[in-house]
């Protein structure tokens, strides 16, 4: 019995543990299958659109006007009158008195030029008369022949030459007299004035400066390789002028009337002259604000007409190519036509269509052909969201430890 009980107790115990392992072999779960990790890379696009694009070359410079004139005295006097419009500053129109030279001595002196006219006159009718009665008298004579003094022909064509001369006198006189009045010879404004009431002034003294009111024109310098954008190297062209008026933002349109044709020696730019007509508005009722002389502008000139063409950043291009997700959702690589390089943008005029999906994020290895996938915009916003709780629990966990 005692051996028996040897031998079924190992038994007991070995098929026991048996049945254990058994069990607990049954009961392990098998090893879950991990999730296949997508690899292809992600990138975001933007979608290229095309549109029609006029170039533009920025340049500045000073209002000027297109024509300005120092008055001049002509004659010697004193100033008797002063208009008082004669002020900086002040509009005139032409024709329009601004002063007045004491004209007592220039109109003593058309009277006696008149005088001596009358008499000339009368000398040359006298020794008309006398000629008349010497040919009359050497007409009797048929046996000799009459000389051009006998016929007083000299003496005639002097008192001619006397008359033209009192004549001249007469006009050298009435244009001093009116050389008393000066004139505005323009419709300007009035620049500076250098003369009082009761001045006395001198044949080319200067009497005051007037800036011409029709026309203004603007000197704008421009690169020589920027010509290239502009159509007839920038005649004609339309210039959008950008400055300030009472402190506001304004705007004016203007017109390259001339190119200078030539490289300034010390800035080396050439320059192209743009034109305003009526720039303080004196002849117009537009709303628009004055251009004021020796306002400071920046300008836009207006330059060749794009009919399909877009701008994209410079980084994104490389040896003239740029990245493109196909419908296949693959890279591919479209050359591009490079326009103009403007900032850190580059104008495209050919190579990509309307809709294209320009790829703008990094990709470390990039390969023609390679599958790639869109990024998702609902995916990249919600992330910070699911994020910020977890952000927030361990600023919590921190402060309590």
């Amino acid at each position: 019995m005692a051996k028996l009980k040897r031998i079924l107790i190992p038994t007991v115990i070995l098929v026991t543990g048996i049945a254990g392992f058994i069990g607990l072999a049954s009961m392990k779960k098998p090893p879950e299958e991990k999730e296949k990790v997508d690899t292809t890379p992600i990138v975001a696009v933007e979608k290229v659109s095309l549109s029609p694009l006029t170039l533009t070359v920025s340049s500045y410079g000073v209002v000027k006007p297109k024509y300005e004139t120092e008055l001049v005295a002509q004659v010697t006097g004193q100033i008797v009158e002063l208009a008082d419009i004669f002020v900086r500053g002040s509009f005139v129109t032409k024709g329009q008195l601004l002063a007045r030279i004491d004209p007592s001595d220039y109109e003593a002196a058309l009277i006696e030029a008149q005088a001596n006219l009358a008499s000339a006159q009368a000398s040359l009718e006298t020794e008309k008369a006398q000629a008349k009665v010497a040919e009359r008298e050497w007409q009797r004579i048929k046996d000799m022949t009459p000389s051009e003094l006998s016929l007083r022909k000299p003496q005639l064509a002097q008192e001619m030459a006397q008359v033209k001369a009192a004549k001249a006198a007469v006009l050298r006189a009435k244009r001093n007299l009116e050389r008393t009045e000066i004139r505005a010879p323009y419709d300007a404004m009035v620049d500076s004035r250098n003369i009082g009431l009761g001045s006395f002034v001198s044949t080319g003294a200067t009497l005051g400066k007037l800036l011409g009111t029709a026309v203004a024109e603007i000197r704008l310098p421009v690169a020589d390789n920027q010509l290239q954008y502009l159509r007839n190297q920038g005649e004609q062209a339309q210039v959008n002028l950008i400055g300030t008026f009472a402190g506001k933002a304004t705007q004016w349109q203007a017109k390259i009337i001339r190119n200078e044709g030539v490289i300034d020696n010390t800035s080396r730019m050439s320059y192209l002259v743009a034109q305003i007509s009526d720039p303080y508005h004196l002849k117009s009722s537009s709303n628009e604000q004055p251009l004021r002389f020796g306002s400071y502008v920046n300008a836009e000139i207006l330059g060749l007409s794009l009919t399909q063409a877009t701008k994209i950043p410079r980084y994104l291009i490389t040896e003239n190519r740029v990245a493109i997700l196909d419908e296949n959702s693959t890279l591919h690589y479209a050359d591009i036509e490079i326009v103009r390089e403007e900032g850190a943008d580059v104008v495209v005029a050919g190579g990509l269509q309307q809709g294209d999906q320009l790829i703008v994020s990094s990709l470390d290895y990039p390969v023609d052909g390679m599958k790639l996938a869109l990024m998702s915009n609902d995916k990249t916003q919600s992330e910070p969201t699911q994020q910020a709780p977890e952000k927030v629990a361990t600023q919590v966990a921190s402060l309590e430890e």
